[in-house]
């Protein structure tokens, strides 16, 4: 097996896996690097043959893991099938409309349009959680894996050997998420995300103490709140916690929040669809009232509709801070010192946001001038990521023999490395952290095993018995069964073939017995025709003489009367080479009569082979025609008429050797 990141080896950004085993591809992810654009951007596809990957999933729908799939889908050789949840396909929809219209870059940098997400939209297949899909013999499924709405981790099976990719996962239940499942059983490789290294998350309700007070205490000083925030994922997150503290302090009611997002009323709308998906307190409120209708949270769909004027607090995509209305607003906010910005959510490496982290004394603005950074700068991290105690619990749990680490800084990744590889001493647990288009090797080899179903498996066989059935291989399983249950377990079916062939033979049908007899046990005369002579040879093949030229073979095809009738054909065939070698009981001397009428039957049957078409006429004429043009030959004088002399010399000619052979110059009595 190999294992490739074409994105997110020792980085975190533009996640995609490459997977080869046994003839299969797989490839986990499809995004983008958030701080690069253009062909920069994506992951390295031209390290692949996209047209040879046989499935591709995706795990969820944030930019660095699906925004590059219209791109693969519409401008490479790609041809396999797409598969990812039903809230995922939804969301991924709106998010990529949203990246192409924010995104500022020049048209030759666009890596895709509205059409090529529309396009897209009707290769993606949907799978349920816990449901199993097989393509190609690569069984798949998936489990619920925090993080966002829709999140999936995919267990892959190829030949019995299991694949665990992650993608972003958080063990921790939050306000409205399910935490990551563990699956029942363990994989053989776990290809997991190591974001946060060794890091530990603070308790929750302490993270949310942070959040709110630094957004108190902004507000009531007459600041504005900047929160840089995806459209979709945390935003839910962050939006529930600041309705409800909102809700429990009447003073700060006259202070408004927005949610700026062209996709705010959309993404609503999809979240209370998937309502169900989410976790019980989520459910049990839904039942009162749509927790998604905030009551002191309004949409704010551009700058120009913002009225700036006294203390407010805005939430605004991107989260990275490269473009967009959050951006704008930090250009316009981060030289007063009475104004905040909380990044809530993991920093990638390369964006202003994980650049303001480290609080410069100055940044450069999107028109390239520079300005001072007086605002405050919070982190304090939303982000549904597994911390070291969870990956380390979830693995404790699994034990998988190879684990694989992926989308984590360089540095980040080598101490969680270190410290697995500590946590795991003694035992035979591989671990390896591959650079991007740094290929891991490893080598399975797997017992083939036949499982007997249906009527077979009703009975226990004994020791030593015989267990006779159909052998049926789909994808990597083996399966033995009665041929009356292919129907059943199978979208096969069985047939009868018989077979027919006539061979040459102008000889006495009694030396065929006497040959048939010679060779077989089983030579028995058929009644089924009593006038045409007839043999079956071993209870399987029929020969029968339907003719003086020739004799007919026929069976019910299967590998023994396949096999006889071979050598029954071989038989009559040598029998016709060599000539009789045995003379049957004396035959009556053919009169004069007889052995003309014969002689007349060859010539036209070799006239027939020599020129094509050759009619029988009154008086022993045969009417020879050869390209439109017609001759008249005399079977009894061998004379010709024809208008073409070439055409008449050739069948005098053929005529008087063929006589020659037929009727020979007899002997004289001395």
């Amino acid at each position: 097996m190999v294992i490739t990141p074409l994105g997110a080896g020792s980085e975190v950004g533009r996640s995609c896996v490459h997977m080869t085993f046994k003839g299969r591809t797989v490839l986990f992810d499809c995004g983008i690097h958030p701080a690069y654009s253009g062909m920069a951007a994506l992951p390295y596809f031209d390290e692949i043959d996209p047209s040879a990957i046989d499935v591709l999933l995706v795990t969820h729908f944030h930019l660095d893991h699906a925004a590059s799939l219209p791109y693969f889908l519409e401008k490479t050789t790609f041809k396999g099938r797409v598969f990812m949840t039903h809230a995922t396909k939804a969301i991924y929809r709106l998010l990529l409309s949203d990246y192409v219209k924010v995104s500022k870059v020049s048209v030759e940098d666009m890596l895709f349009d509205e059409q090529d997400i529309i396009r897209s939209m009707d290769k993606i297949e949907v799978i349920d959680f816990h449901q199993t899909l097989e393509v190609n013999g690569i069984r798949f499924w998936c489990y619920t894996a925090g993080h966002v709405l829709g999140a999936a981790m995919f267990m892959v099976d190829i030949a019995g050997v299991r694949i665990l990719y992650t993608g972003d996962y958080s063990r921790e239940e939050d306000r409205h998420l399910k935490a990551a499942e563990i699956p029942q059983f363990s994989p053989d490789i776990c290809i997991i995300e190591s974001t946060y290294g060794v890091q530990q998350h603070q308790p929750r309700h302490v993270r949310e103490k942070r959040f709110t007070d630094a957004i108190h205490n902004t507000v009531s000083q007459g600041g504005r709140v900047l929160i840089p925030a995806f459209a979709l994922g945390r935003a839910q997150e962050l939006l529930l916690i600041l309705d409800e503290y909102w809700s429990n302090h009447p003073e700060l009611h006259k202070i408004p929040i927005y949610y700026a997002s062209p996709l705010a009323k959309k993404c609503m709308a999809v979240y209370q669809t998937y309502i169900n998906s989410m976790n019980e307190r989520i459910r049990n409120q839904f039942a009162q009232s749509n927790p998604f209708h905030f009551k002191h949270i309004e949409p704010l769909n551009s700058i120009d509709n913002f009225h700036d004027v006294g203390p407010s607090v805005v939430m605004a995509s991107p989260g990275g801070l490269q473009s967009g209305l959050s951006r704008q607003l930090f250009d316009k906010w981060c030289t007063d010192k009475k104004n905040t910005c909380v990044i809530p959510g993991y920093a990638v490496e390369g964006s202003l946001a994980k650049t303001i982290i480290n609080e410069p004394r100055e940044v450069t603005l999107a028109n390239g001038l520079t300005a001072a950074l007086h605002m405050q700068i919070f982190y304090i991290s939303f982000s549904a990521h597994a911390d070291f105690p969870q990956t380390s619990g979830f693995l404790d749990e699994l034990r998988p023999p190879n684990i694989i680490l992926v989308h984590g800084e360089a540095n980040e990744m080598g101490r969680l490395k270190q410290k697995l590889i500590t946590q795991f001493d003694g035992t035979n647990t591989k671990i390896v952290s591959p650079k991007n288009c740094q290929s891991v090797e490893m080598y399975f080899s797997s017992e083939k095993m036949a499982k007997t179903i249906g009527r077979l498996a009703e009975k226990v066989p004994e020791v030593e018995e015989k267990v006779s059935g159909l052998l049926v291989k789909k994808g990597f399983t083996y399966q033995i069964m009665a041929p009356e249950d292919l129907r059943v377990y199978t979208q096969l079916s069985t047939a009868n073939i018989t077979q027919r062939i006539a061979v040459p033979y102008s000889g006495s049908f009694e030396v065929i017995k006497y040959r048939l007899k010679q060779i077989y046990e089983s030579v028995e005369p058929s009644t089924e025709e009593p006038d045409v002579p007839a043999l079956i040879v071993h209870e399987r093949v029929t020969i029968r003489l339907d003719s003086e030229s020739y004799v007919t073979l026929q069976w019910s095809s299967d590998p023994i009367s396949d096999m006889v009738s071979d050598s029954v054909v071989a038989m009559v065939l040598n029998i016709g080479r060599e000539g009789p070698k045995v003379v049957p009981v004396e035959v009556a001397a053919k009169t004069e009569e007889e052995t003309e009428k014969v002689a007349r039957k060859v010539v036209h049957a070799l006239m027939v082979s020599l020129f094509g078409e050759v009619k029988v006429a009154e008086e022993g004429m045969l009417i020879i025609s050869v390209d439109g043009d017609v001759a008249r030959l005399d079977g009894r004088s061998g004379d010709v008429e024809c208008e073409n002399a070439a055409l008449k010399e050739r069948i005098k000619t053929a005529f008087r050797r063929i006589q020659g052979a037929v009727r020979p110059i007899r002997l004289s009595a001395s």
